[in-house]
């Protein structure tokens, strides 16, 4: 290992004893980051909205500020995005993520504040490169570079006082120098707009450098590796790059990729760990090889509650706090942050696998949604859209269920959707254009994904015949009460079942 490794490895190591006093006494951290968070915000516009000077405690904070969707959160956010200071956090708030739409917006923006930055993403980076260090003591990836892909938004200005863009820009444009300098390709390469070229320009600019480590969503990591392929003429990424021994990966389930990315990486020495980094915060990542639950941070920043998913649709829904969560049972994730996110309710459902230490998984949204690529494609973007296509098209649609087509060979992404008409379009193959640029239009990340037809191609849309959906539900004895058709999927359970059925007329 050369100097310039030992101090980066030094770096990354010295914290590991603070990582197991958390480990250790999480409870304890946990409520150290509330009155931190309190006391730092006391003077802020919300803090005196809602007389943070009056909480003592968790019961008070739960009492005093209520749990918090975007859209009720957003008036402080617009005026944080104006120039406004001290609204949510302290001072002025210059970078806002952008993410997918909510029911009544195409776009949510959040903010990331420096605190956010450095005392949460960046050190969630930093505490992953730490951990694989200590976890593989042999490692060289210190004497290669990081590959890392950014998100499809570049960073765009709001106005004089504030800049938005994706997450991954976000963090790209704001990097300390450590990791600069462990970085691969340029800045200017990293952030390029128009994703077609970037991916052209990465491969071009990545081929013959030392590779050690990739940090990306899966999605946009298969579409580089076929492109570097086709310019190497090899038939493994690790022919191109020798050296590569970690993939840092999250946003997606990675399940659908894993034994494609053993096609592209045959090397049993490969290390694959997964984070749980949003928008909203650096949350967990995996800090055991062999144990797939994501070790949940908690001196971050960031204090967490949890909802109970039967107490979600009540007028005053219970969260819990750390100590009370139980195993496998899932809970929708309530944080409050130094972005200056309270009481917010993220939409992602977890469970937790494992106690003292606590490690979770994340299972869901709490709504239903299509994220196998990135697109981040909701429920109320597909219903938007398809009524947009019905209008144009004079049909109309009875039920309808959809899900991810994953990634084969060297074959791209599609969403596959199973429609039953009460009146057919004329023309099925116009009706599924108009449905896609709809879609396009509701969701900016799909529209990324589908650019180009990179990642995603064309939905594939079959109409099914009269009652369908309703004889499925009947065989599976879930007529009436609760039970629906699932309208958005993040697997293919339900296509497959039916499809199946519906090939062998089993109902």
């Amino acid at each position: 290992m050369s100097i310039s490794s030992g101090i980066y490895s030094w770096l990354f190591k010295k914290r590991l004893d603070q990582l197991e006093l958390m480990r250790g006494t999480p409870l304890e951290c946990q409520s150290q980051t509330l009155t931190d968070l309190l006391a730092q915000a006391l003077e802020t516009q919300f803090g005196k909205d809602h007389h943070f000077d009056r909480i003592s405690g968790r019961k008070e904070f739960v009492e005093r500020v209520p749990i918090r969707s975007y859209e009720d959160i957003k008036p402080y956010i617009m005026r944080a995005m104006e120039g406004a200071e001290d609204v949510l956090w302290p001072g002025k708030v210059k970078w806002f993520a952008k993410s997918s739409g909510t029911t009544h917006d195409r776009s949510k923006f959040l903010p990331i504040t420096q605190d956010a930055l450095e005392n949460c993403h960046f050190q969630g980076g930093k505490d992953l490169l730490g951990v694989h260090l200590q976890n593989h003591p042999d490692s060289l990836f210190l004497d290669g570079r990081s590959l890392t892909l950014g998100g499809s938004h570049s960073i765009n200005q709001l106005n004089e006082h504030s800049f938005y863009g994706d997450l991954s820009a976000i963090l790209t444009q704001n990097l300390p120098i450590w990791a600069e300098l462990l970085r691969t390709p340029d800045l200017k390469t990293a952030l390029h707009p128009n994703y077609e070229e970037k991916i052209e320009m990465l491969a071009q600019k990545t081929i013959n450098r030392n590779v050690t480590n990739i940090v990306g969503v899966p999605t946009w990591t298969v579409v580089l590796f076929n492109r570097i392929l086709d310019i190497t003429g090899k038939d493994h990424i690790t022919e191109v790059w020798p050296n590569l021994e970690l993939y840092i990966h999250g946003g997606v389930s990675f399940e659908p990729y894993r034994e494609l990315f053993k096609l592209y990486i045959p090397k049993e020495s490969m290390s694959y760990v997964e984070t749980y980094n949003a928008s909203e915060g650096f949350f967990a990542f995996q800090d055991q090889p062999n144990d797939d639950g994501l070790l949940l941070m908690l001196d971050y920043g960031i204090y967490y509650e949890f909802l109970p998913l039967e107490e979600e649709q009540k007028p005053n829904p219970r969260t819990l706090a750390l100590e009370e969560v139980e195993l496998n049972k899932q809970y929708a994730l309530v944080i409050s942050t130094n972005a200056g996110l309270w009481r917010y309710k993220i939409g992602d459902t977890i469970k937790f696998t494992s106690l003292y230490p606590f490690r979770i998984k994340v299972t869901g949204r709490t709504r239903h949604f299509i994220n196998a690529f990135g697109e981040e494609l909701i429920i109320e973007n597909a219903e938007l859209a398809l009524a947009k296509a019905c209008v144009v098209h004079r049909c109309s649609v009875k039920d309808f269920t959809a899900g991810p087509v994953y990634f084969e060979g060297r074959g791209k992404g599609a969403h596959e959707w199973l429609i039953e008409f009460d009146r057919e379009p004329e023309h099925l193959e116009s009706f599924v254009s108009t449905l896609d640029k709809a879609l396009c239009e509701a969701n900016t990340d799909y529209e990324a994904k589908r650019k180009g037809d990179m990642a995603l191609t064309m939905p594939r849309v079959q109409a099914v015949p009269s009652n369908t959906f309703y004889n499925w539900l009947k065989w599976k004895g879930k007529l009436g009460g609760q039970h629906k058709v699932p309208r958005l999927s993040n697997d293919r359970r339900v296509l497959d079942e039916l499809i199946r059925y519906l090939q062998t007329g089993m109902f």
